[in-house]
């Protein structure tokens, strides 16, 4: 039997059931395919591509270690299979399950339908914990639990297979400028799952929120989990038998390990939401919310937020260094995304496409949902407004990260560095070296607290509500790594999110 495995987010030989099952069936045809027509869609970037044609090219070394060189190509992927099938025939295709954007999910409908006209097996397998065709989520949190546990699958002895040409990989999404970018591949995950596990890790439960302490603390490895060059599985256990080494020590491990592996957990159910939900990508989980925000943004709100310049300085600095690398702990993108729904007012579809452009760890599953929970369109969760001037004082205390990022205050005193337009001195700066604020921070939060709790009210209301929390809803579960995450039924004091277990992040 030969079979196509066909690698999309899966970019690794090890714990890969796709490969190790074609393995044992017969000779392989390991297949990527580089699409142009995906690389043309508005939520991708040139920083990703760089990182997926890397991983892609380690990908390619680990295989033909193995005996079975990767074919990759250029094009459409029923047209690839076609040329394949015509070339040197085979019996099926396994890749795995993916929840993608709403372009993927139509592909892989065409695949399948060329699969059936054409008399080829097409097999989908798990990776994650993510579950299809799930109803409801009663019980969710213990089978993807039990996935977790499973043994990793071993990596194939050999592979066998034809010799098929490969194509030339041209640019095919305009590159750009991300200096400190994070480079792909298999052995930069493992080098950072090893360091962090055994060095950076240490403070992670107390550092993570901060983007100064938070570079470093936090383990990096969003855009390896991604694209598949390591797996939910490998990170998982890998971090369990940290937990086993470290347990009853007083070195602070235990609860940073804990906490690593509530985020790995809180991944998956994230990107169940979109596995249940795909129009949750271009339409508001609760309806009524659907045109609460122009459909046509203010465009100089929308400019001043996306370059940086809106003149409140730790989302400036914010935007900046995202910019400039890839990757924003998960505390401050879950601010940047607050900011621009509440006191810009901006619809998150727009918002949300350029923040998936600045993240080399786009995961579609994560961020659509996420995007839409800070900004108040579930009709389940917590309304969660940040105040960007005090998130600057509590997260960036002495000014380092602000007055990197953003050089045009480095004369403001440290009092008045988060809030210049307090300063004396602000009429020498602000509208001349540096902007002045948009919005008044506190009057345009209030406003849009008023917008969202008056869309909450009424009988119809509850009613979709509470079919979303049937549906979306975390529950808890005996690891304890979920707490009940839709919103309380009155509008109660404000908590903060430093301290609200339930105020969760892109990323780790």
């Amino acid at each position: 039997m030969m079979t196509v495995v066909w690698f999309k987010r899966d970019l690794r030989v090890a714990d890969h059931p796709a490969l190790a099952r074609a393995a044992v069936q017969g000779d392989v045809i390991p297949l990527y395919v580089f699409e142009p027509e995906y690389w043309a869609e508005p939520d991708v970037s040139g920083r990703q591509f760089a990182f997926v044609r890397e991983s892609v090219d380690d990908l390619t070394s680990d295989l033909a270690g193995l005996g079975a060189p990767l074919v990759v190509r250029v094009g459409r992927v029923v047209d690839v299979l076609a040329d394949l099938h015509a070339r040197v025939g085979f019996d099926g295709v396994i890749s795995h399950e993916e929840t993608g954007n709403a372009w993927t999910f139509a592909r892989d409908r065409e695949v399948a339908a060329w699969c059936r006209v054409n008399g080829v097996a097409w097999e989908e397998l798990a990776q994650s914990g993510v579950v299809r065709r799930l109803n409801g989520r009663d019980g969710w949190a213990k089978q993807r639990n039990a996935f977790l546990r499973l043994p990793q699958v071993d990596v194939p002895a050999g592979i066998t297979g034809p010799v098929v040409p490969s194509d030339d990989v041209p640019t095919l999404v305009a590159s750009d400028h991300c200096p400190e970018r994070q480079l792909g591949g298999r052995q930069m995950a493992l080098s950072l799952l090893g360091s962090f596990l055994t060095e950076r890790g240490q403070r992670y439960r107390k550092d993570m929120s901060s983007p100064v302490t938070g570079e470093w603390s936090c383990s990096r490895l969003s855009p390896y989990l991604a694209f598949g060059c390591l797996s939910g599985r490998e990170a998982s256990q890998a971090a369990a038998a940290r937990q086993r080494e470290v347990k009853g020590t007083r070195e602070g491990w235990g609860g940073s390990l804990k906490s690593f592996q509530a985020r790995l957990a809180w991944r998956d159910h994230f990107m169940q939401k979109l596995e249940d939900e795909p129009a949750l990508e271009h339409r508001c989980l609760h309806s009524a919310y659907e045109d609460m925000r122009p459909k046509v943004p203010d465009a100089e709100r929308l400019a001043a937020w996306e370059k940086g310049e809106t003149g409140l300085p730790f989302v400036d600095a914010c935007m900046r260094y995202l910019a400039a690398t890839g990757w924003m702990n998960f505390r401050m993108r879950s601010m940047l995304m607050a900011v621009a729904s509440y006191h810009l007012w901006l619809d998150w579809r727009l918002t949300g496409l350029h923040l998936a452009r600045q993240f080399t760890d786009f995961e579609p599953g994560i961020h659509w949902p996420q995007s839409q929970m800070q900004s108040g369109t579930t009709g389940m969760n917590t309304i969660r407004i940040y105040n960007p001037v005090k998130q600057g004082k509590d997260q960036d205390p002495t000014g380092v990260f602000t007055r990197k990022w953003c050089p045009e205050l480095a004369r403001v005193p440290d009092a008045f560095l988060q809030e210049p337009w307090t300063w004396d001195g602000a009429g020498t700066l602000l509208g001349k070296t540096y902007p002045a604020p948009v919005v008044d921070v506190l009057e345009a939060a209030r406003e849009a607290r008023d917008k969202v709790w008056a869309v909450r009210r009424g009988g119809a209301f509850r009613d979709e509500a509470q079919r979303v929390v049937h549906k979306h809803a975390s529950r808890k579960d005996p690891q304890g790594h979920f707490v009940d995450d839709r919103a309380p039924r009155r509008r109660k004091a404000s908590v903060s999110p430093a301290k609200d277990g339930r105020q969760m992040g892109f990323d780790f």
